[in-house]
């Protein structure tokens, strides 16, 4: 059975919600990276968060990864067409967690 929605944003946020979708979608949008720096840039999330959340994105159809054929392994992860069109929602995200952060004095580093 087709889930069905009430809300827009109910359907956005089942697509981009949890802890980490958008973290990892906000680096993405940036450019490609590979396992490695994004695992960097996320010191918080445990390997294996990392992969599923990256093999859920890929299903769903924000993020492509591609494979270099290379030994070792060269693997890196981009936006698709769908996930770039999140850029604009990912900006201003990015812009109001960085103003709470100023106006409530969190620190993000």
């Amino acid at each position: 059975m087709e889930k069905r929605y009430h809300c827009p944003v109910e359907l956005a946020v089942d697509v981009i919600g949890g802890r980490w979708r958008p973290v990892i979608l906000a680096h993405l949008k940036e450019g490609a990276h590979r396992y490695g720096e994004l695992r960097r840039r996320m010191p918080h999330v445990s390997e294996k968060m990392l992969i599923q959340r990256l093999r859920e994105l890929e299903a769903d159809g924000l993020v492509s990864r591609h494979d270099h054929g290379t030994v070792p392994p060269h693997v890196s992860y981009s936006l698709t067409e769908e996930g770039l069109s999140l850029a604009p929602v990912l900006q201003a995200l990015y812009d109001w967690g960085a103003d709470r952060a100023a106006r409530t004095g969190t620190p993000v580093s």
